[in-house]
Parts: structure tokens; sequence; C-alpha cells
């Protein structure tokens, strides 16, 4: 038990001093801070700052009492570096060839195995100050010039005459975190660090026990790996990877996040070390990271990784990369990380979704586990994440075919009902015109789709209407030059010099009591209501004046200037009446350009209205203009109650009915009839 009690009157005596320095230098720091107002705040930390220099070249020794003033020294240094904005006067004063004097022990005689005063304290607190004064880029140089890094490549080697304890770990950690600063961003530091046989001490350090030690070792190999490959190559050659893997896979969330950042920095632009990597059994314990990991940044790292093993290269494409993320629980995980909230997460999670989506073998993977709907509902905070994402999903559209699609109808044959609707959903939005029969007719896809619409779930509802939406829309458009259906007889157009024209003039009309002078000729090749009326056994086959008791003069006028010319301008405030008038006297063509003129007026107030007008005059085009608007705006107008007539899908016979927007296919009835929304998908 007495040296129990030794050691701890020994850490008590420490951790009393450490408060007496503490003390001290707070005091010192409010005295600098004193002399602010009197405009020599610089000049009074100048002068404590050569103090301190002066003490440390003084106090080389292993005097007891130089060795106290010494660790005083490097820890009132140490505590001033650590705002940046006082390091310049620090370096100015002198001290940094105090600090690096002061990185090795004094001489002392190897016979003598006597206790030394402070042994590694002086040599942390110096390494300390020297990491902290490395953040300025400006003084890296200067401290390596200065010898700093043979020595601190010594201090790595601390542990190997035997001596263990926290003073040990403590200095050894310090020299690695000082290194991690000299070489960060500064290649031909790194380059010094290999040099000076940095890297392998660094390397054994990640199997110490202290795992402080093994994080700090980890860091500044993470540092030396980047954009470095004469680094990377020997990191590598002092088989640094197997350790590193079964960091991977520590508990310890500092311990796993340098792990991941070195094995990152290795691999990037080195495909031969990647193939080591994966060889390795990296593969597993990344993924892992994913979900296990409480670190976001470890999270991050690993996405990152899982993207630049999944990255196209011609000397790595094996079952470990792109498949293989995959089939080890890779894509899951990751998909979930798109809902992350930083950014910088996100993006690498949709980095590594788009080097899996190159691979054919994993395209039914993303679609049976909803990836597609994750992709396109996801918001992504960074518009580089966004493009990802679009070219992710551009990437899956690609390969929709062939083999790829045989399987995806397959699970819409025979998966659960989520999976089917999960494919049904994706296809919509990915598949081929060429291929829309196939999928939705052939393969009940379609009936998949009116499914969601039916559900009780708001997003499913959602979802079923976006793809029908987008389904109908690569199957047709409106536009004002739809074609009209051929007419029996050839059209012809007298010109506009004929209007209302008593020139020839073999028939006139009433109108609202004004008369309108026309030509029989030009009516009978117009339209099949005039050649009945004209041609056929009615009283106005011989009549000179007919009466027409329910068109307004204005838009009669309209409609026998497009009989004449072909092309007439229809604003909106006639086009519903002269819509009615060209329904009455079957004018094709003139209902086309009146129906496109009155879609452009369909709103979320308007649009059941704009429905019933459809069915009421045979509108195919507005109908399929309402009916997609619909679609578009299902969420919005699914809580009105004018529109649950036009909505609402219910069970029929196995399959399903969309009231009021279904029509029946005699062509295609069987046993079981399917119903579908016929003139929005002309492909059925």
């Amino acid at each position: 038990m007495e040296p129990q009690r030794s050691q701890d009157q020994s850490l008590s005596e420490r951790k009393g001093q450490k408060r007496k320095l503490e003390e001290e230098i707070e005091e010192k720091q409010r005295e600098i801070s004193a002399a602010v107002p009197f405009g020599d705040a610089r000049e009074a930390l100048l002068y404590e700052v050569t103090a301190q220099v002066n003490i440390l070249n003084s106090t080389f020794s292993w005097n007891e009492a130089d060795r106290a003033a010494a660790k005083r020294a490097t820890h009132v240094l140490a505590e001033f570096a650590k705002n940046e904005e006082l390091v310049n006067v620090i370096v100015e004063g002198g001290a940094v060839p105090a600090l690096i004097k002061h990185l090795q022990a004094p001489y002392t005689n190897e016979a003598d195995r006597n206790p030394k005063p402070f042994e590694h304290e002086v040599e942390k607190g110096s390494a300390f100050a020297l990491g902290l004064l490395a953040v300025k880029p400006e003084h890296q140089q200067l401290i390596v010039d200065a010898g700093a890094l043979s020595l601190l490549v010594d201090l790595l080697k601390r542990h190997k005459d035997g001596s263990s304890s926290r003073a040990v770990n403590s200095v050894i950690r310090r020299a690695a975190d000082a290194i991690t600063n000299l070489a960060h961003e500064n290649s031909s530091i790194k380059t010094r660090v290999r040099v000076e046989g940095g890297i392998p001490p660094l390397v054994e350090l990640l199997e110490f026990t202290d795992t402080k030690v093994q994080r700090a070792a980890a860091g500044a190999l993470r540092t030396l790996a980047f954009k470095n490959d004469e680094n990377k190559k020997q990191i590598v050659e002092c088989n640094a990877l197997p350790t590193l893997i079964l960091m991977l896979r520590s508990e310890d969330a500092a311990i796993h996040y340098e792990a991941v950042g070195v094995i990152g920095n290795l691999v990037h632009s080195s495909p031969s070390i990647k193939k080591e990597v994966l060889a390795a059994g990296a593969l597993q314990p990344v993924i892992g990271l994913l979900s296990s990991s409480c670190c976001s940044e470890s999270q991050r790292e690993a996405a990152l990784l899982l993207g630049q093993f999944a990255a196209t290269d011609s000397d790595c494409k094996d079952s470990h990369n792109q498949a293989g993320i995959a089939h080890n629980g890779g894509l899951v995980p990751l998909l979930k990380l798109l809902d992350s909230k930083n950014g910088s997460l996100q993006h690498n999670a949709a980095f590594a979704l788009y080097g899996l989506a190159d691979n054919e073998d994993n395209v039914s993977d993303f679609i049976r586990v909803g990836g597609v709907q994750k992709l396109q509902d996801g918001e992504f905070i960074v518009q580089a994440t966004k493009d990802c994402v679009s070219k992710t999903l551009k990437r899956l559209e690609e390969k929709i075919h062939g083999r790829v699609l045989n399987h995806l109808l397959y699970l819409m044959r025979v998966a659960e009902k989520a999976v089917q609707r999960r494919v049904a959903l994706a296809l919509a939005h990915l598949c081929s015109p060429d291929d829309q029969r196939t999928i939705f007719i052939d393969n009940n896809g379609l009936e998949l789709l009116l499914g969601l619409l039916g559900s009780t779930s708001p997003k499913q509802q959602i979802d079923g209407a976006v793809a029908l939406y987008r389904l109908a829309n690569k199957a047709m458009s409106l536009s004002p030059v739809d074609a009209a259906p051929p007419s029996p007889t050839p059209q012809v157009y007298l010109g506009e010099q004929y209007v209302n024209n008593s020139t020839l003039s073999d028939v006139t009309f009433l109108v609202e009591g004004r008369r309108f002078c026309a030509h029989r000729i030009c009516l009978l090749a117009s339209s099949d209501a005039f050649r009945a009326m004209f041609d056929g056994g009615y009283l106005e086959k011989d009549a000179r004046d007919i009466d027409i008791p329910n068109i307004r003069w204005e838009v009669f006028e309209l409609m026998m200037r497009f009989i004449y010319t072909g092309s007439i301008d229809i604003s909106l405030d006639i086009a519903q009446d002269l819509l009615r008038a060209a329904d009455q006297y079957l004018l094709e063509g003139l209902k086309r350009l009146c129906e496109y003129t009155i879609a452009q007026d369909i709103s979320l107030e308007n649009v059941a209205s704009m429905y019933e007008l459809s069915e009421a005059f045979h509108a195919i085009s507005l109908r399929h203009t309402c009916i997609l608007f619909i679609l578009e705006h299902f969420d919005k107008l699914n809580a009105k109650p004018r529109l649950v007539d036009l909505i609402d899908v219910k069970p029929f016979e196995g399959s399903y009915r969309m009231v009021n927007m279904a029509h029946n296919l005699p062509q295609y009835q069987s046993a079981v009839p399917r119903v579908y929304i016929v003139t929005l998908f002309p492909f059925s």
C-alpha cells in the first residue's frame, strides 16, 4: 500500500503545482491586459516573452530549480500561444530557438539512474508550445529550419528506453501533434518528416496502449499522407493498414475518426493503395461507421471513403467496390445520411451514391429500398449536392433497360406490395417512353400507381400523383398546334376577304338580328355538321336565310373567320363560348385552339369547373391538362370538397378506377377488367 500512497501524494503535488502555475499565468495575462489602456500591451507582452526566453536559455540543466523554471516558462509561452493574435510577438521575442533547445533533455551520465526532476515535462511543454506557434503557416518553415523536426521525431521514441508514465505518453502525444501542425498544408515539410525518419515511429505508435497517443499518431499520419505519394507509399510499407482497419472498429469516436481519415488520404488518387486497402478488409468496418458512429465527422469521412471506393478507376473495379458496398449493406445508411443537416456529410453521401449508381447490379437495390424517392424528395443544402443527385438519377435512368428492367419487372410482379409500389414509382420517373406500355399496361404498373392515390397515407398519395404526372408528361403534351382529326373532305379556305362578304354568297345566317353572308362550298368542307346541314335532309338544305338562335354575334363571327382562314387569335373572355360553338358544329381544329387558350387559365380555384367544361364538350386536350394539373397539385387539391369526384380512387374488381377520369379499354379487357386513365396515356 505504501507505493500507492506515494503515487497519490506525487499526483496531488503535481496538481497543486499546476494550479499554482495557472494562477501565475493568469496574473501575468492580467498585467498585460492592464497595460492596454496605456497603449503598450504589445511591449508588455514582448517584455514577458523575452523574460521567459531568457529563463529557458539559462536553465538547460538537470538542476531541480532550473527544471521547474524551464517547465514554468514553456507553460507560460504555450498559454500565450493559444491566442493566435499573440503568436507573432512570441516568435519575435526569440521563443522558437529557446523552445527547440528544450525538446531534448540535458546531458546526463548513462550510469546515472537516479530519478530526474520534471523528467519529460519540459520537453512536453516545449513541443506543445511549438505546435501552437506552427498553427500560423508563416512560422512552420522557421521552426523546421531551426532544427525542430529531428528532435520531435526523437521524442516519438521516448518510450523505447523502457520508460512508461503519463509524462512519457504526454510528451509523445505533444510531439506527434507538433508534427501535424508543422506539416499542415506544407508539402515540403511533409517530405522532410519522411526524410527525418518520422513515419515509422508514428506507424508503431498506432498500437500504443494510450489511446490519446494512438489518436495523435493517426492525426499526424493523416496529415503526412495528404497529397504526398511517397509518404503514402512508406506508410503502407510500414504495415499501417491492418492496425488502421482495427482502429475503424474502435468505440472511441476520436480513434475511428482519425483512422478513417488516414485511410481516406491514402486512397485518394491512388488506385493501387485502394486495392490494398480493400484487400485488407476495410470495406465492412467503413460501412459500419455510417450507422454505428455517433460522430458526424466520422460518418462524413466514411461516406467520402466509400465514394472513393466506388469511383470508376480502371485499375480497381471488382466485387469489393461498387457492388460490394451495396451488397454489404452500405446503400441504406448512405441514403439515410441524405437527411443530415450537415452539408459536407450530406454531399459525401451523395457522392458515394453516385459511384454506386454506376454499377448495373446496384440499380435494382437502389429502387427496391426506395432510393429513387429519397433522391427526389431530399432537401439538399448546397448546389454541388443537388447537381450530384441529379447526375445520380440520370445515371440510374440510363441503366433502365435489358436485364435491369427485366429484374425490376420481376420485382413488380412477385415482391411484397411496398417494393412493387417503389418499383412502379421509380419507373414512372426513369423509364424510356418505349418501355411504358410493357411496364404500365402489360405488367400492371399503372394500377400500382392508381392504388397509391387510394392510400390512407398522404405521402403515398402525393408520390402516386407525382409519378402519374411525370408519366403522363412523358406520354403527351398539350400545344396550340395539336392536330385535329383529319376531315373526310379536304379543307378549303376561301380567305379573309370573303368573310361576311356578299360576293358569290349563297347563304345568309341571322345572328342576333344581324345578317352574316357565307358560302356553302366553304362550309361544306369545314365540318360534318355543315355537311349534314346542306347536304342532308334538313330544312336548311335549300334555305336562303338560316336563323342561329343560341350563339352571340361575336362568337359566330370568330367561328366563321376560322372556317374561312384556318387561323384566329382567341381571347380568354370568349374562349369558352367559342368552344361550345366549335363543339356544336364539330370544328375540331377550332376546339383545340379554344382548349389551349382555356388551359392557360387553369388554377387551384377553377380546375374543377374546367374539368367539367372539358367533359361537357368532349374537349380531350383540355381534359388532359386538367388531369395533369390535378396530379401536379394533388397535395393542395386533395382537401378541396369539389374535387372529391375528380381524385377519388376506389377498388373495382381487384383493380382501381379514378372516378370521372377513367375510361374502359375494350381492347384490353380480360377476366378481371383493368381500367385506366386512357386518354392520359397514349401508350395504352
